[in-house]
């Protein structure tokens, strides 16, 4: 039985990601090399694809996209 688990979990790790994935804008890649990777630099951070483990990247996008505004100071003026 813990064979079959294993063999489930690996062959679930190589098939590709689901058509839901791939139209969210989310890229499963958490290092890109090559051409690629030059390719990801040249584009605006707002404009890139969502990644895993990419927390700042990813934030930044989230906070573009639903249009929030930067953190005001706590401090009131007087």
């Amino acid at each position: 039985m813990r064979r079959f688990i294993v063999a489930a979990l690996g062959l679930a790790a190589l098939l590709p990601g689901s058509a839901e994935a791939a139209g969210s804008g989310f890229d499963p890649r958490v290092v890109m090399m090559g051409e690629a990777r030059e390719q990801l630099k040249a584009t605006p951070i707002e404009a890139r694809p969502y990644r895993p483990l990419h927390v700042y990247g990813n934030t930044v996008r989230r906070r573009h996209s639903r249009g929030t505004a930067q953190p005001q100071s706590t401090r009131t003026a007087r």
